[in-house]
């Protein structure tokens, strides 16, 4: 039976795109660099801004230095329009409340740098008691890790993976839930293409916040 169900955040829960994208292009203009097309945005993000503006950086200009001045634009830019377009996905509030209505604790594990991850739960979550919101932190690895599955699990006092379900969009996510050797389930909603997350061999897909649900409630 699931007692902790874990989270991915953009892609999963929030459509994040166009404003990470927007933000991200705000960068690569004020460092003088051209812009991505935002389509481009879906397979950049995933693995924490600093792999994101690596990737978005011209391939010359990928350096520590670079990546550093792509921050120093894209936080507070970010930070002031994260929410412009980004909104919870078809079925997501149904989901988690039928979840918590059943007992099933919640955490998030994102790969977003760490106060934008709280941020943005309190704004669309905030009616939910989370057991962790963690995101990318300094010093902490990020996921693929299985860290923060560790952490959560640790913060929910369960300690049986077999009580617990990882679910996210990406090949990340899914490596993810392989190296927390807990059950796995991939979204087909998110960012990513059902071929990659079966390319994992997860423990379920889902094609909908209502299917995934049902999935855990019923494990």
């Amino acid at each position: 039976m699931i007692k902790l169900a874990i989270f991915d955040l953009d892609g999963t829960l929030l459509n994040t795109i166009e404003d990470l994208g927007t933000a991200c292009n705000h960068a690569l203009k004020m460092c003088g660099y051209p812009e991505r097309d935002m389509c481009e945005y879906n397979t950049l993000v995933g693995r924490g801004i600093y792999n994101l503006f690596m990737g978005a950086l011209p391939q010359s200009a990928r350096t520590e230095k670079e990546v550093m001045r792509m921050k120093t634009h894209f936080i507070p830019f970010y930070d002031e329009h994260k929410c412009d377009r980004t909104r919870p996905y078809n079925g997501i509030y149904g989901m988690l409340d039928r979840l918590n209505e059943n007992g099933i604790r919640l955490a998030v594990a994102s790969n977003k740098y760490q106060d934008g991850t709280e941020k943005l739960v309190r704004r669309f979550f905030g009616k939910y008691s989370f057991v962790r919101i963690l995101g990318q932190r300094d010093g902490m690895p990020i996921k693929p890790d299985p860290m923060i599955v560790t952490e959560a699990m640790s913060a929910a006092g369960i300690s049986d993976k077999a009580d617990v379900i990882y679910s996210g969009d990406s090949d990340v996510d899914m490596q993810t839930g392989i190296n927390a050797d807990v059950r796995t389930a991939g979204v087909t909603w998110g960012f990513r293409t059902r071929e990659e997350l079966m390319a994992y061999r997860p423990w379920a897909i889902a094609d909908s916040p209502d299917q995934l649900c049902r999935l855990i409630l019923e494990a």
